[in-house]
């Protein structure tokens, strides 16, 4: 029996997912910090993009429930 831990779930990340994530995370950094925008707009643009994220992590963490899952079945 495999136990889930989020601590362990960019094990699941593929290459390209790990990089879009990264060029994610950059391009809001940059955003936030190098640009004037309103400070609202700032707050919206982090909540975005770590809604993103999570998002992205949920996904490949269910997409890998779901191939093991699968892979039981088989057997």
């Amino acid at each position: 029996m495999r136990i889930l831990s989020f601590g362990s779930s960019a094990k699941g990340f593929g290459i390209v997912q790990e990089v879009l994530t990264l060029g994610l995370i950059v391009i809001t950094m940059i955003a936030l910090f190098y640009f004037d925008f309103d400070f609202t707009l700032k707050i919206g643009i982090a909540v975005l993009a770590f809604t993103i994220v999570v998002l992205i992590n949920s996904a490949s963490q269910l997409l890998n429930i779901q191939k093991e899952a699968s892979a039981k079945a088989q057997k």
